[in-house]
């Protein structure tokens, strides 16, 4: 049964948005909430080197946002757990550890994907971690990586980090090539395997498994529903955030009657204003809303005039209400 008043508890994992870099910002956060109220938010991936010693204050978000989560990139456990506390300090919802980008980058900083490998330390991070904050740790990983790709490799990493107290993993139904494939080429060239990431939840009944890549629709996150605990979608979202506006009502049983495109971008504009003044640039909030209006007469007309202006030192409320000018509901 599904549980329609979470509005005071603890997100579930049902319905989420992937944590990804340049993307799910605190503006883009923000514009998504506006369309689902019960949709898990992620943070991008921050390292735990960003926290603990960068200057720029990487935990950034606001009051609106919530359910959110923070995804934090590591793997010496004492800096992550001091990540985690910090975290929680700054009233995030759930810590989730990335067990799946493939970056050379990433690999280098000895986080992400090739953690795999390492189950144990994942799961002393883990362990740290919930030491340090009274908040859920979860881990987003992949099916394998490398050639190490078989389900027993899945299952006796799983194992490792459950052991150490995490009962909820985010699984990227592809492995990932920890070389040779870009992190693009990741996302799209190792074959899906979902079947595996269903014998994974057969086999660990009593952990929340939600699956992760290449879905696209509602639908799809219904056919998933009824074989695992949670959905989340990624880049789909981003080219067409409207998705969001039914989420509710489809995935969690709300009656309240979505917002129309209109009615979301009339709701951003407070919003807008209150980050102009602060000094944002336009473009920094309207870049994650390029795709509100796709499918609707004018969409291409209203992403090249945010594009074309919004990036121009002064640009305003104005020109977003000139680019919707141009967009004519069906």
């Amino acid at each position: 049964m599904i549980n329609t008043d979470i509005s005071n508890a603890y997100p579930t994992n049902r319905f989420s948005i992937a944590p990804m870099l340049d993307w799910t910002d605190q503006y883009c956060r923000y514009f998504h909430r506006l369309m689902s109220k019960n949709t898990l938010l992620y943070t991008e991936m921050v390292t735990t080197g960003a926290i603990l010693y960068g200057k720029g204050d990487y935990l950034q978000r606001d009051a609106a946002e919530h359910p959110v989560a923070l995804q934090l990139g590591g793997s010496a456990p004492l800096d992550l757990a001091q990540a985690a506390k910090a975290g929680a300090e700054r009233g995030f919802d759930e810590i989730n550890l990335n067990v799946g980008c493939p970056s050379d980058r990433v690999q280098n900083g000895r986080f992400g994907a090739c953690l795999m490998a390492e189950g144990e330390l994942v799961g002393d991070a883990v362990k740290a971690m919930r030491d340090a904050c009274d908040l859920p740790v979860t881990v987003k990983t992949r099916i394998g990586i490398d050639d190490l790709d078989s389900y027993e490799f899945l299952c006796d990493f799983i194992e490792k980090v459950k052991a150490q107290g995490c009962d909820t993993f985010i699984i990227h139904a592809r492995k990932a090539w920890l070389s040779g494939l870009s992190p693009k080429q990741n996302r799209d060239v190792p074959p899906l395997d979902y079947e595996r990431v269903y014998q994974l939840k057969r086999d660990f009944p009593e952990l929340t498994i939600a699956i992760n890549g290449g879905i696209k629709t509602l639908d799809e996150c219904k056919t998933h529903l009824q074989h695992l605990d949670g959905v989340m979608l990624g880049r789909e979202v981003y080219a067409n955030p409207y998705i969001l506006s039914t989420v509710d009502q489809q995935l969690f049983g709300c009656d309240k009657v979505p917002l129309t495109r209109f009615q979301v971008l009339e709701k951003m504009y407070p919003y807008i204003e209150a980050q102009l003044a602060q000094g944002v640039h336009l473009n920094r909030v309207a870049r994650h809303m390029l795709g509100l209006f796709q499918g609707l007469p004018g969409a291409r007309a209203w992403r090249r005039h945010l594009s074309e202006n919004g990036h121009i030192p002064g640009s305003g409320i104005e020109v977003m209400q000139k680019a919707a000018s141009f967009v004519h509901e069906e």
